[in-house]
């Protein structure tokens, strides 16, 4: 079954989530997407999707400020109207209305609100507006309309990855506990008070809107299974990155002057704050067939399948 893919979140210029993409395009039997500002998102390719991705943002618009230019999830949206004015120049306005509702859209926000915003200095300009139970709680609150926004604008089905395990990254315990190599307990208890949270936003808008448009993707219990028992998924380290400086590889990116590993399928992670290939794979691996500890209220097969019968 041909779907078309659109592409919203803060990750996707990383090898680690280019591999990502890779992955979920091969189990749906779909092409990769190209970026939206890409020169070679031609008529031909245009009706296969989009990536609107940008590196560094979060869900609030001050998140990734440091990086630049960045495309923040407003102008990721807005792009994202512009997308549907092309396919309906190129098919018609109804044709391609029905194209996007039955779209599979994956969404990957908050990692970064708590590490480039709220954590990102010492007595943060957020930290110091929110204690860390009130930033969660203002967090959810615009990730909600975000994702009315993306339903407003005819997006019924969307998988959301979670932070995933922040305080575990290896630039994270690098900074914060290079001695004990232990996770930072600030960032953890960060992920563990937003993930429920978020899954509590998911299904009262489901409820809301009566029916399962938008999927939570347990992600940090995806990469805390590899983290805890590495050996048991064929890992040899789950705290040091395959390419980095200093401890745990975890300072700096990749580049010409670090140390890089023989073998980075052994690795968790590909540098400081990323998993790698094999480590997505195994995570898209959860998202397609995994459990209701992983997926609620379901994976990618039964959205597949579900979606099959329409």
């Amino acid at each position: 079954m041909d779907v078309l893919l659109l592409f919203f979140s803060s990750m996707f210029k990383t090898p680690d989530s280019i591999a990502l993409i890779l992955c979920k395009c091969e189990h749906i039997g779909s092409e990769p997407v190209l970026p939206f500002l890409s020169l070679e998102l031609n008529e031909e390719k245009l009706p296969l999707g989009a990536n609107f991705a940008s590196a560094g943002v979060g869900i609030l618009n001050d998140t990734g400020f440091q990086f630049g230019e960045i495309i923040a999830m407003p102008l990721q949206l807005e792009y994202f109207k512009v997308y549907q004015q092309k396919l309906s120049s190129l098919v018609g306005e109804e044709k391609a209305k029905d194209i996007v509702n039955r779209a599979l859209a994956l969404v990957s926000l908050g990692g970064n609100d708590f590490v480039k915003n709220y954590y990102l200095v010492p007595f943060s300009a957020r930290s110091l507006q929110y204690t860390l139970q009130e930033y969660v709680i203002y967090l959810v609150s615009e990730y909600r309309k975000i994702l009315m926004k993306m339903y407003e604008m005819g997006v019924r089905r969307a998988i959301l990855l979670g932070s995933g395990p922040l305080g575990c990254a290896p630039a994270e315990i690098a900074q914060h506990n290079k001695l004990s190599g232990e996770c930072s307990t600030d960032l953890q208890a960060a992920a563990e008070l937003f993930e429920p949270q978020v899954d509590q936003m998911v299904k009262n808008l489901n409820a809301e809107l009566g029916t399962e448009v938008f999927i939570s993707a347990n992600t940090r219990l995806m990469h805390f299974d590899m983290m805890n028992n590495p050996q048991a998924y064929g890992f040899v380290t789950s705290k040091s990155a395959c390419c980095g400086q200093g401890p745990y590889n975890g300072l700096d990116f990749c580049n010409a002057y670090s140390n890089l590993c023989e073998n980075r399928d052994e690795f968790v992670f590909w540098d400081a704050f990323h998993p790698s290939e094999r480590a997505c794979r195994l995570i898209v691996e959860k998202i397609v067939n995994g459990t209701d500890d992983y997926m609620r209220p379901m994976n990618l097969t039964t959205i597949m399948y579900l979606d099959s019968l329409v």
